[in-house]
């Protein structure tokens, strides 16, 4: 199985959004995610492109999108079958994780309200590699999980 990782701050309810945003402002998660992703391509759907407003610096930009409409200079539209990193949303998530084979999730316990969420899935078929709290957010937690080999 090719290597595709996925990277998500999520709550405990799976929510990773909420009109067109993140329900959250975490500086700590920002620059895990971009120590996490730098130097990788990332794969997002248009409308989270569209939320970021402009290609992510030190990254591949890759847009998975059948509208025509523009994204940003810098970043580049593609088909279904690019296999890099999978930034979101919550449909792309839905696409990829039946291929993912590492999760880089930011947990934040925290009760919020959204309307996107990441897709259910069984934990069990992950083996959790590592675990830290944030250092600067008591609720927030850096997880790393690899997909068992069936």
């Amino acid at each position: 199985m090719r290597r595709l990782a996925a990277i998500v701050a999520l709550n405990d309810a799976g929510v990773i959004g909420r009109a067109g945003a993140l329900p959250w402002h975490i500086p700590e998660d920002l620059k895990h995610f971009r120590r996490v992703t730098m130097g990788h391509a990332i794969l997002m759907g248009r409308r989270t492109h569209d939320s970021i407003g402009k290609a992510l610096p030190g990254r591949r930009n890759l847009v998975l999108s059948r509208s025509e409409a523009p994204i940003a200079q810098g970043a580049e539209r593609v088909a279904d079958d690019a296999l890099p990193m999978v930034i979101g949303g919550a449909e792309i998530y839905r696409l990829a994780m039946p291929q993912v084979t590492e999760l880089f999730l930011t947990e934040v316990h925290r009760q919020v309200e959204g309307d996107a969420h990441f897709p259910e899935f069984d934990r069990h078929d992950f083996e959790e590699r590592s675990r830290r709290p944030a250092e600067t957010e008591t609720d927030v937690e850096f997880v790393h999980l690899v997909r068992r080999r069936s």
